[in-house]
């Protein structure tokens, strides 16, 4: 099940407001430190709250990374989703899931490091959250229209295994170019 918009539980107005502080110090202090610098107890020093606010509402820092990756999730979904093609409706399902494919890629190479924390950080919890159902069942959508009457949930989930985040940071680290990944998912796709 994916959680419906305006589902949320009410936020008061305090935890709010430590909750958009606490955002904001992890971000600056991934943008100027980088990845490595997101504990929890620099954050809450950082947001001037206290630790156990942070461990409250982030109970480890794949929780904070997953919170700072929000934002841009949602762009990324409202793109596919409803945006204009080829990524989005109105283009063949051959050139949706090359489109969705690459705009992935290109999402790794500006969020990759942050998103393999999100990832890795909890054992599994790439394959459990609402985001990871989202792409696999988009992908397993078009692959069924593309091609009726194989397995399409497979071929999403095989589709989705090399754009784990740790696989494209390791990727991009060993020398391989944003261009040579794009080359070889559309390898992958003929």
């Amino acid at each position: 099940m994916l959680p419906m918009p305006g589902s949320e539980p009410k936020e008061r107005a305090d935890a709010a407001r430590n909750r958009q502080k606490i955002l904001r110090a992890a971000a600056q202090l991934v943008a100027t430190r980088g990845v490595e610098s997101l504990a929890l107890d620099e954050v809450a020093a950082a947001a001037g709250v206290g630790v156990g606010t942070v461990y409250r509402r982030y109970p480890d820092r794949g929780a904070l990374a997953h919170a700072l990756l929000e934002e841009n999730e949602k762009k990324f979904q409202a793109a596919f989703m409803s945006g204009p093609p080829p990524l989005g409706p109105g283009a063949s399902a051959r050139e949706r899931i090359r489109a969705f494919l690459h705009a992935f890629v290109d999402r790794l190479e500006h969020e990759g490091k942050l998103l393999m924390v999100a990832e890795t950080e909890t054992p599994l919890v790439r394959y459990t959250t609402g985001a990871y159902r989202l792409h696999h069942n988009h992908l397993a959508m078009l692959v069924a229209e593309a091609e009726p009457g194989i397995d399409a949930h497979f071929r999403a989930d095989a589709l989705l295994a090399p754009l784990a985040a740790a696989q494209f940071v390791y990727q991009r680290e060993s020398g391989m170019s944003v261009k040579q990944i794009k080359a070889g998912f559309d390898q992958l796709l003929q």
